[in-house]
């Protein structure tokens, strides 16, 4: 892949700008960028006295939380359409 396949793009996260690089859309890095923000806030609202890096870090974990449900979860809906098909 050559830098001419990726997109560049400046997000706004948490009143602070990043440009990202990736291959992904641009309306999906924007996706991305808005439910980063959206999450940093909404921890930001119930502990206000987080600094900027510790606010991060928690998005963070509470993001991949997030994921690794879903993944079980998904995994499980699997096991169950194999059981389905048998």
């Amino acid at each position: 892949m050559t830098q001419d396949d990726k997109t560049r793009l400046t997000v706004d996260i948490h009143n602070r700008s990043y440009t990202i690089v990736g291959t992904e859309s641009a309306s999906h890095v924007r996706m991305v960028a808005s439910l980063v923000d959206q999450k940093m806030r909404e921890i930001q609202e119930n502990n206000p006295q987080l600094d900027t890096a510790s606010l991060a870090v928690l998005t963070a974990v509470n993001s991949m939380n997030d994921y690794l449900k879903l993944k079980e979860d998904y995994a499980t809906l699997l096991g169950s359409l194999k059981k389905k098909e048998e």
